[in-house]
């Protein structure tokens, strides 16, 4: 009697972990919550994968106090949504900035002045970011050279320092115990995010399959390190 009843038992448990597996994979839960809960300020970075979004809607909900809309890749490539996305974003009054997605098939250089090229510059905005996610297999003073022309050129157009958007695997290899001047933007949608150095985080990637209001695909949600009076002072201008 009591084999039957602990079967009971683990099936009831892994019925229960396959509906907990179920939800998160359709974005319903999603377990880093738990470690994101203590941070107030929130945002989400969208694209082209997102579709027609209904900005009104996102701004409707009260929940998200940035937004991150990617605008170009490379020397030469536009984000299909960019347009649309930024200038209805702006006129539902969200916060806004623009990313680049750096490539290796251009020049730092190049890269600058295609975003320049595309990206508003607004007093108001949100600083620009550089999104890295390239492989490892690159020369690292080459990258690095690239990534601080591209960065500085940023810097000088839109007078603000461009934030880093990094994994683990890139932040180690290219921007670890170099870039000290840069704030970092961490993706980790599986704990809460340790740097290596102990380096400090501005932005949290923590779930990377979010479903909220006036999106149809699954969005990135993102937290500040910091409190909403933190952030005001950052940001707010």
């Amino acid at each position: 009697m009591k084999l039957k009843r602990w079967h009971k038992i683990i099936a009831g448990l892994l019925l229960l972990l396959l509906i907990a597996v179920v939800l998160e994979y359709k974005g319903i839960i999603w377990h880093n919550s738990l470690f994101a809960a203590k941070y107030d300020v929130r945002g989400i970075d969208v694209s082209h994968y997102q579709g027609e979004i209904n900005w009104k809607k996102v701004a409707d909900s009260g929940k998200w106090q940035f937004i991150y809309i990617k605008a170009t890749e490379g020397k030469d490539m536009t984000d299909s949504h960019f347009i649309a996305n930024w200038e209805q974003a702006k006129s539902n009054g969200m916060l806004i900035g623009a990313y680049h997605f750096f490539t290796t098939q251009s020049t730092g250089s190049q890269q600058a002045a295609h975003f320049i090229e595309e990206v508003p510059n607004e007093a108001a905005n949100l600083p620009p970011v550089i999104d890295i996610e390239i492989s490892l297999d690159k020369d690292v003073p080459l990258i690095q050279g690239e990534l601080t022309t591209l960065a500085d050129q940023l810097e000088q157009h839109y007078k603000q320092k461009p934030i880093l958007y990094v994994t683990y695997d890139t932040f180690n290899t290219y921007i670890a115990g170099s870039f000290d001047g840069y704030e970092i933007w961490i993706r980790d949608i599986v704990k809460h995010p340790s740097l290596k150095d102990d380096r400090a985080w501005i932005f949290w990637q923590f779930n990377n399959r979010g479903r909220i209001s006036g999106i149809d695909a699954y969005v990135d949600i993102n937290v500040f390190h910091g409190d909403e009076r933190a952030f005001a002072a950052k940001f707010k201008k």
